[in-house]
């Protein structure tokens, strides 16, 4: 429908339906950046990031789709070079291995470290939300080379909620209990669902996350709370 900005980064503005329109971007960071933006201007109706992409809504009824248009591209073409969340990141306790992470063996095995090695990094790395999906509030974080196994041949009919997976790479972390295709290498008793909130998901895209290791009773205690 338009070209996209003279950046590399950004591609042209096209349509995705009688009020939706997409620009593609470089990369997951860029996407959450400019969804965000887009969102706190009030212009638009809706603004939802993908891997690679920006879909926006805009209102038929108070803006042409070639003025939205324009609007998206200029937002997607001011964008600085590197957007980074704010904010501290998020501190997970984990369980990993034994019966909490009946996968960890075999990701060991697969990527060649040692558990202690794979706890050691997973738990060293300062991991970023990219997505949401799946199953509700089922957070994908970026990818780590450390990490990249492919998913398991057979999926779990039920995964427990606050299991966390890796596959190609990512961590996984299960918000609700659900099936899933992921290696669960350890469990968080962390509440990532709180029903009663008014933001009922713990994590959002974005947000920095990083791991800790806990023992076995700590888990206990802190579940039995």
């Amino acid at each position: 429908m338009h070209p996209g900005p003279d950046d590399p980064r950004v591609g042209p503005v096209r349509r995705a339906g009688d009020d939706l329109l997409a620009v593609a971007v470089a990369d997951v960071v860029l996407a959450q950046a400019l969804a965000a933006r887009l969102r706190a201007t009030g212009d638009w109706l809706e603004a939802v990031a993908g891997m690679a992409s920006v879909v926006a809504q805009f209102d038929p009824q108070a803006v042409d789709a070639g003025t939205a248009a324009d609007r998206l591209r200029d937002a997607a073409a001011g964008m600085p070079a590197r957007p980074r969340p704010a904010g501290e990141a998020i501190e997970i306790s984990v369980v990993y291995g034994g019966e909490y992470g009946p996968d960890l063996a075999h990701v060991c095995e697969l990527t060649g470290l040692s558990e202690a090695a794979f706890v050691a990094r997973h738990t060293a790395a300062v991991h970023r939300v990219d997505l949401l999906g799946f199953t509700p509030g089922f957070a994908y974080l970026d990818a780590h080379p450390d990490f990249d196994v492919p998913r398991r041949a057979e999926p779990r009919p039920r995964v427990a909620a606050g299991a966390v997976g890796i596959a190609n790479g990512r961590t996984g972390l299960y918000a609700l209990p659900g099936p899933g295709g992921w290696h669960i290498v350890g469990r968080t008793p962390e509440r990532l669902f709180l029903p009663e909130a008014r933001d009922p998901f713990r994590l959002a895209p974005g947000v920095a996350v990083r791991f800790r290791a806990m023992a076995p009773d700590e888990f206990e205690d802190r579940a039995g709370q």
